[in-house]
């Protein structure tokens, strides 16, 4: 079950079509999760069409030694979106997590002044074509008992000069284990 959503919310990132934006926040943010399990997308992010890429660098995040902390681990990456087709003001940034079978559960939400910071995007006002990177998009483990691995979805909510509310994300998966040398 997990592989196949997995490839669908591919599938779906990579070949979504443009549909009419929704314009009021409360339409694009449900206060509910995940109700429709047939469906791979979180509530919040289905009906909106796409208008921002996002994307994880590595994809794929190995845990290692955390230096700052004896014992403790990080996983590594960066996070980057671009707005494709105009410009747009940040609603929401956050994450959702999988990491068991109750699929995905929401994990983090940062205002539009957090994100600014996070991307070093002044205002929150992101520029057509113009690439903004959460350089050091990190996940913590203070020992290897609390190692663990899953998926995350990260998602961006912004709107156009006209109201109108489009959505990006992108998956990143995080290992329990650190790589093996083959």
């Amino acid at each position: 079950m997990t592989r196949f959503l997995l490839l669908a919310l591919l599938a779906l990132a990579l070949h979504s079509t443009p549909s009419q934006a929704q314009t009021t926040p409360a339409e694009a943010l449900p206060t509910r999760a995940w109700t429709d399990r047939t469906r791979v997308l979180p509530d919040e992010l289905r009906r909106l069409p796409v208008g921002l890429t996002l994307w994880h660098s590595p994809g794929v995040v190995y845990p290692e030694p955390n230096p700052a902390v004896p014992g403790g681990y990080v996983w590594k990456h960066s996070t980057a979106v671009r707005a494709e087709d105009a410009d747009l003001e940040i609603v929401v940034c956050g994450s959702y997590i999988w990491y068991s079978a109750a699929g995905w559960q929401p994990n983090l939400r940062h205002s539009p002044a957090e994100f600014a910071e996070l991307f070093g995007c002044p205002g929150g006002r992101l520029k057509k074509g113009i690439t903004y990177t959460f350089k050091r998009n990190y996940r913590y483990a203070a020992s290897s008992k609390s190692l663990y691995g899953g998926d995350a979805l990260w998602f961006i909510i912004a709107r156009d000069a006209q109201g109108r509310l489009y959505k990006g994300y992108g998956l990143i998966e995080t290992e329990a284990d650190p790589p093996t040398s083959k």
